[in-house]
């Protein structure tokens, strides 16, 4: 059974910085294409972040990009995504997503984790 459980998020104040954390259990981690998505209130769900199954490829919506970090742990079978400068508009509820094929698309990814709830104040 594939289980992708997410910690790290909390409340913080505009500028500041969170690490969240997304441990996977039941796949051989290496296999899987991995991403970061969030779900602001009355929003659609969109991608924040993706990394390749070798974690050597990774990309960012044009939203964060700078402000954060994806990387894999494959030793720990962890997905990581540092945030920095965070700004209001990037509070949500933040998922953790696994795929083996990746087709482009959130709909595409097969196994989701609870979600870690952000939320950043002005």
């Amino acid at each position: 059974q594939v289980q992708l459980v997410e910690s790290g998020g909390g409340l913080v104040q505009a500028g500041g910085s969170l690490r969240l954390t997304c441990a996977t259990s039941g796949v051989t981690f290496s296999n899987y294409y991995r991403a970061w998505v969030r779900q602001a209130p009355g929003k659609e769900r969109e991608f924040v972040a993706r990394i390749n199954r070798y974690g050597d490829k990774a990309s960012y919506a044009d939203s964060v990009n700078d402000r954060f970090t994806i990387w894999l742990d494959n030793t720990k079978n962890l997905v990581n995504l540092h945030m920095d400068k965070l700004k209001p508009e990037d509070t949500g509820v933040y998922y953790c997503a696994a795929t083996r094929y990746y087709d482009g698309t959130i709909a595409g990814f097969d196994y989701w984790g609870q979600g870690t709830q952000v939320t950043v104040s002005s």
